[in-house]
């Protein structure tokens, strides 16, 4: 006995029927959206409501500072998008954030000379903190980093590099890829490295090794100990506590070089 066929007006109506599911989809999506929309609206408008309400905590209070920054983050609000408007107006937090990035820029500067353009996020707060004054209003890691970031959209050099749980801030135009990452993050906890470590460590070659080190004594970002027990050690300033902690003259840098 042979199965009878599914005739036109079955298939007809199924696709009606899809098509009727369909659009009934499409109108649920578009009454979602409009939804959506009128709930950012109303959570923008009140944001703005709680920014001049809390304005001045927002400039004086780091951590109420990263705490309203993430609420404006959760509805793609950006208050250092633009110097003008609202926000700017409203907080100040344009010209707060513009002070902040000279002040990491004059830090930097200084310390080149013995850091090669390297510096510890820990190190740097620590300098503008200093810098600023007891009286100044406060600053956390949170804003260096946003500020950083700004910096870093200006295309001048400056960037971060994750060690050990927090960074390294880069504030010179040199050419690091993940190699060299990699192998300051193996530097991190004695603050220098020799080609063997990193033979051992990362499973490279002695070339691609060299290769590395020499890029970064290139770039005045690590220091040759020739001397140093073994084989010749590579220091990367930026990490080394111990000259952290004092400055050094660029005379003594050399002395450290072959």
């Amino acid at each position: 006995m042979h199965r009878r066929g599914v005739g036109a007006g079955a298939i007809a109506k199924k696709k009606l029927a899809e098509a009727k599911y369909k659009e009934r989809g499409t109108v649920l999506a578009e009454d979602q959206i409009v939804q959506m929309s009128k709930q950012l609206e109303t959570f923008k408008s009140h944001l703005e409501e709680f920014a001049s309400k809390h304005k001045q905590e927002i400039r004086k209070n780091s951590q109420f500072r990263v705490q309203f920054q993430e609420m404006c983050a959760t509805i793609g609000v950006d208050p250092l998008a633009s110097g003008k408007g609202f926000w700017s107006e409203m907080l100040g937090v344009g010209d707060f954030y513009y002070e902040l990035g000279v002040q990491i820029i004059e830090v930097c500067l200084a310390l080149k000379h013995r850091n090669g353009g390297l510096i510890t996020l820990d190190e740097l707060h620590q300098r503008v903190l200093k810098g600023r004054g007891k009286y100044a209003q406060d600053v956390s890691q949170d804003d260096l980093v946003r500020a950083i970031k700004k910096l870093k959209a200006m295309g001048n050099g400056f960037g971060m590099i994750p060690v050990g749980g927090s960074y390294l801030v880069q504030s010179v135009p040199a050419e690091l890829n993940m190699d060299h990452t990699v192998v300051l993050q193996l530097a991190e906890k004695k603050g220098y490295v020799t080609v063997s470590e990193i033979k051992e460590s990362l499973k490279w070659e002695k070339e691609r090794a060299c290769h590395v080190l020499d890029h970064l004594l290139k770039e005045g970002l690590a220091w040759l100990d020739s001397q140093a027990a073994g084989e010749p050690q590579y220091w990367l300033p930026a990490l080394f506590s111990e000259l952290t902690s004092r400055d050094v003259t660029p005379e003594e840098a050399n002395q450290m070089t072959p």
